[in-house]
């Protein structure tokens, strides 16, 4: 692998802490969410950065391969992610990629959201590890 970019994350605190990025920019206390065991309230969770995480790394996928495709168009990704626990041990993830994009036909769009799959890396990451339903629609 050819490294672009390398970001460094830290947190501390167990179940409730903080996280931090070695630049600064982010500075989060973290709680497990109420349905979990946590306090609740306003704070944010692990289960949430994924979502952000996944919904904007696989949009930013969808624009870079519309732009090699000299296309134009306007996407927006929404991820939803469940939480559970497994049969065995430990939690797992499932997650709902809802994709609107305009600017494309139906199946040009479906296209794209195939070649996103192969540009993202939260997709790679995930792949035959998470189940992820993905449902494009066009406006």
């Amino acid at each position: 692998m050819d490294v672009l970019y390398t970001t460094v994350a830290s947190f501390s605190g167990g179940g409730t802490g903080q996280a931090t990025t070695e630049d600064g920019i982010l500075k989060l206390e973290i709680r497990a969410p109420k349905e979990m065991g946590g306090p609740g309230g306003e704070y944010t969770n692990p289960e949430q950065l994924f979502a952000i995480g996944y919904a904007s790394c696989f949009g930013s996928a969808i624009n870079y391969a519309a732009m090699m495709k000299r296309k134009s168009i306007d996407s927006l990704v929404t991820a939803t992610v469940h939480t559970g626990k497994k049969p065995e041990k430990g939690f797992q993830f499932k997650v709902d990629l809802d994709i609107r994009i305009s600017g494309l036909e139906q199946k040009d769009a479906e296209e794209l959201v195939e070649e996103a799959k192969q540009i993202c890396p939260y997709s790679g990451a995930v792949k035959d590890n998470i189940e992820v339903k993905v449902k494009v629609i066009t406006a």
